[in-house]
């Protein structure tokens, strides 16, 4: 029997929202967006953490996970990410049970250093110390999560017989995953400590040409510790945009993607360079991304599958880039027409459909013999039954 591939469609929401939109009806947009995800079936979405800059506006997506999860029923919900050197590793943790609790497991936790340069100037922190605490934090909260009690200190926390009083929902404990963008830090954490990647720079040509070695490392690391990476928890995010033509795709997304280019700009010198997206054009010449028709979709997750050797999960990067029916839509054509198509989740109707066209003649003589013999029968008991009376 022929074996299928196996991939699961999710977003990544940053969230990108234009400043020059009303920031609750934005909120109200993401939270319908999770609704309309959860009804086509996407499997998870990731919801991110910043302080700054005003364009990406959740500060806590735990408060937004909760409300989103009282409006869904399947779609499972991750921070993407919590940014660890902002707290306290027991207030994470606390948080991690009580919304594990909330969700009844269907919340996911993702980790990483913190994006902005300046969400860490303003709580006055060195980004040189970030990926270190980062570390630090996730010994910590997988200890807990454990049940041990920790006696720490550091020189930006204190824990003193620290210690969680809820054991998790979900047994062991909830799914865990770091961002892993192009070094290796992702990777390797992920790897010691049994966690999922999400590889949120897929994007961009460096950190695609190191999706490969990123989870080679992590696949070392865990062996050394007597375990074996799962594919099904390796996320790769891309840039997508579905349309019924590639003209009206691009069209869709041109005014709100020069948006999104001046809030990246106001981010880094290099802007949507350093992400991959210094224009619509270079998304689709890459190869790493699609802003066109599902078709062009479909060659980006082949592209993907070949480069990684598979994955779990694809992640669509979310964003206001279009019309707002525009942007559903494009959710709509991926969940119907390029998801199944990778998944081969028609092939057997195909091939059902084949075998019956093949034989159709042969079928249909056998239908119009059946039905004669059918209506041979009826006459002849209805003789039969003319020929008892009459006796």
């Amino acid at each position: 029997m022929a074996e299928f591939r196996t991939l699961r469609a999710g977003v990544f929401l940053p969230p990108f929202h234009p400043n020059d939109e009303d920031p609750l009806l934005c909120m109200e947009r993401d939270f319908e967006l999770m609704q309309w995800l959860d009804k086509l079936g996407y499997a998870e979405a990731w919801i991110g953490e910043h302080h700054s800059g005003g364009y990406e506006i959740y500060g806590q997506p735990e408060l937004f996970i909760a409300t989103a999860a009282e409006r869904t029923r399947h779609i499972r919900l991750g921070t993407g990410v919590i940014s660890l050197p902002y707290h306290h590793p027991l207030m994470v943790a606390d948080r991690i049970v009580q919304l594990d609790y909330q969700t009844r497991g269907r919340a996911m936790f993702g980790f990483g250093p913190g994006l902005l340069p300046s969400d860490a100037m303003m709580l006055g922190i060195d980004p040189e110390t970030q990926r270190d605490r980062m570390a630090d934090a996730i010994d910590i909260i997988t200890r807990l999560l454990d049940g041990e009690i920790i006696t720490q200190q550091s020189d930006w926390y204190t824990m003193r017989e620290a210690r969680l009083h809820l054991r998790p929902y979900s047994k062991p404990r909830p799914h865990l995953a770091i961002a892993s963008a192009v070094t290796p830090y992702g990777g390797k954490l992920a790897g010691h400590y049994d966690l999922g990647m999400l590889c949120v720079m897929a994007g961009s040509p460096n950190g695609y040409d190191t999706l490969d070695y990123n989870w080679e490392l992590a696949n070392t690391e865990a062996r050394a510790q007597g375990r074996t990476m799962d594919r099904c928890v390796y996320r790769v995010m891309a840039p997508f945009h579905i349309a019924e033509t590639r003209e009206k795709a691009i069209e869709n997304v041109r005014a709100g993607f020069e948006k999104w280019q001046l809030y990246s700009y106001s981010v880094n010198p290099e802007g949507g360079a350093a992400i991959g997206m210094p224009s619509i054009e270079a998304i689709n010449e890459g190869g790493r991304g699609a802003i066109g028709t599902p078709d062009d979709a479909l060659r980006v997750l082949e592209n993907y599958w070949t480069k990684t050797g598979g994955f779990g999960c694809i992640l669509m990067l979310a964003h206001d880039w279009a019309d707002w029916e525009e942007t559903k839509r494009s959710y709509e054509l991926f969940a119907r027409y390029v998801l199944p198509r990778f998944e081969e989740r028609s092939a057997w109707r195909s091939q059902s459909m084949d075998w019956m066209r093949a034989n159709r003649e042969a079928f249909s003589a056998k239908r119009k013999a059946a039905a004669a013999s059918a209506v041979e029968r009826h006459f002849a008991e209805e003789q039969r039954k003319k020929l008892e009376a009459a006796k």
